[in-house]
């Protein structure tokens, strides 16, 4: 019998700007740490009104990280101090290892109704391998599986396998699962995970259980706001779903069906110092990273 994960932590997001004033939701973040370990960030940015997000997040550094941007609508348009371009649509997926360090900027655009939005992740490196060179790759939709089941379950799959069938994005040092899970009403989907491995459920449309008997957390969509979520139960909103140790995951569709984003990965168990977009192991590596961005020695790999 498998050990189904139990719910160890509920997580709102909280509204708050980033970039030149890109209005998101930081589901979380820098006071998560270690609990989501070998993740550190995830927001959640949607708008329907270029204002909310035109800006976008011009010239900015990383280092010791990897991020994942996960388009639902509009499109962002990347470039980077490694010469790379390009501009991911719906469906589509940048993932960005930093390693040693990279310079980009990321220009969000809405679609002909104004519409924009998806998720960006970001997820840790081991310190043997911080410094490692950049890489970029774009992932379009097309290249992503659909596993679509009997039962009318759709399972996107960016990173890892599922029923035999593997991501596009591989060689992954922290071995990530990055799907993204449509179950239709009253249905069931059913997972197993590396026991030790960190793994959360970020909820975007319908209802389902996240545990056995355990009230549904339900989301409906409002036109006026675009990924705007309300919670049933006479329990505030929440939008993911920590899970707790075991080695698979249940989930139970409600009466609307549920959506949500299925993530999990190997925990590096490794100190963390973080500022801004660097983050190290040590306020020593901090300070080097900070000294060379501002001295113009930060960029270690040619185009």
């Amino acid at each position: 019998m498998p050990n189904i994960r139990k719910i160890k932590k509920i997580i709102q997001g909280r509204p708050t700007m980033e970039g030149a004033g890109v209005h998101l939701k930081r589901v979380f973040g820098y006071h998560h740490v270690p609990e989501f370990d070998p993740f550190l960030l995830l927001d959640d940015f949607h708008g329907n009104h270029p204002d909310q997000y035109i800006g976008g997040f011009p010239w900015h550094p990383h280092r010791g990280i990897e991020t994942i941007t996960y388009m639902l609508a509009g499109e962002v348009a990347h470039s980077d101090s490694m010469g790379n371009k390009g501009v991911i649509y719906p469906g589509d997926v940048q993932w960005m290892t930093a390693g040693s360090g990279i310079i980009h900027q990321e220009m969000p655009k809405g679609d002909e109704s104004g519409r924009m939005g998806g998720f960006q992740l970001w997820a840790n490196l081991p310190a043997a391998h911080k410094m490692t060179a950049p890489r970029y790759r774009d992932v379009r939709s097309d290249q992503i599986p659909a596993v679509k089941t009997a039962d009318g379950l759709v399972v996107k799959i960016i990173c890892g396998e599922y029923q035999g069938n593997q991501g596009p994005v591989r060689d992954i040092l922290i071995d990530p699962l990055y799907l993204d899970v449509i179950v239709p009403a009253g249905k069931r989907f059913d997972l197993s995970l590396h026991p030790d491995y960190t793994a959360f459920a970020y909820v975007f449309d319908g209802d389902g259980y996240f545990e056995p008997e355990r009230d549904p957390y339900k989301y409906e969509m409002e036109p006026a706001n675009y990924f705007s979520f309300k919670r049933e139960c006479r329990i505030k909103p929440v939008h993911l779903v920590l899970f707790d140790e075991g080695d698979a995951v249940s989930v139970n569709a409600g009466e609307q069906g549920v959506r949500f984003l299925l993530i999990s990965g190997r925990s590096l168990k490794e100190p963390v110092a973080w500022w801004g977009p660097i983050v190290m192991n040590t306020q020593q590596e901090l300070r080097t990273a900070m000294e060379e961005y501002e001295s113009g020695t930060f960029l270690k790999h040619d185009r």
